[in-house]
């Protein structure tokens, strides 16, 4: 009888609770139950994640796409006609924007990534406000990550160095000194669209600048827009671009490696 008691009582709930998710769900079932008195019956085996290793020297996960090790431009090609990239390739194992070459992308497309780039400033001060060292990662060709000299530099908060820009204001302003090397890690996940072209989850974003926490799991309203409000057309995989803004920003990149995700 009171087995039977538990079983009505465990379907009852269940039926009451059937527009909960399915991890809602399972959470009821296993309050419910006998609370386990063998330490196997909470473990799982199966399925084993998969074994991934970190490079001691260079930090690059086994499973990473690298690219760009400052050898070649092999990975990236000009967003503007899909030819070689002009950008300079420097002996230090980095590349500088050249002024009014244009963007440059991935000729892969990518999705949810796992995303680490090492970026420096110019030195030298040429300009100040939006047009000092201004670049940006753009993911999914789409969703800009802003990469700007802030240093003793003020500027609107949602266009500053780490912002989604015109989008999210950072946590933290965590930049090198003017002319040394920055990282951002980048974790993205992408919007889900409907069969009506309607976006279903929007994209989100979290971002350490240089090991600092300044994107926490931040939503993605829709595209990177200059001038009005974020737009959102259905897309699938996309290139991750990185900016020339067209002002002698002399923004360096190395180090670029990617995780699908």
């Amino acid at each position: 009888m009171k087995n039977t008691m538990l079983i009505f009582c465990l379907c009852t709930c269940l039926f009451a609770c059937q527009k909960n998710t399915k991890q809602n769900k399972i959470a009821i079932v296993e309050e419910l139950l006998e609370e386990p008195t063998n330490p196997a019956a909470t473990e799982i085996w199966e399925p084993k994640p998969p074994i991934v290793s970190v490079d001691g020297a260079n930090k690059i996960p086994s499973d990473a796409i690298v690219l760009f090790d400052g050898t070649n431009f092999n990975e990236w090609t000009s967003s503007i006609d899909s030819t070689v990239v002009n950008w300079i390739l420097n002996s230090d194992k980095s590349m500088t924007v050249k002024n009014k070459t244009g963007d440059i992308q991935t000729k892969k497309n990518f999705g949810s990534v796992q995303l680490h780039i090492e970026w420096r400033s110019s030195k030298e001060i040429r300009a100040n406000g939006q047009n000092r060292s201004n670049s940006g990662v753009f993911l999914q060709n789409r969703y800009e990550v802003q990469i700007l000299d802030n240093n003793n530099n003020d500027t609107y908060v949602n266009g500053q160095v780490g912002s989604i820009y015109k989008q999210a204001i950072p946590l933290a302003k965590a930049s090198s000194k003017t002319g040394n090397w920055n990282s951002y890690d980048i974790i993205y996940h992408t919007p889900n669209f409907d069969m009506k072209g309607n976006v279903s989850k929007q994209a989100t974003i979290t971002l350490l600048h240089n090991g600092v926490l300044i994107q926490d799991h931040v939503t993605i309203k829709g595209t990177t827009e200059y001038i009005g409000w974020p737009k959102n057309n259905t897309h699938g995989k996309a290139p991750i671009k990185l900016q020339d803004h067209g002002d002698n920003s002399g923004v360096s990149y190395r180090n670029i490696w990617v995780r699908e995700l």
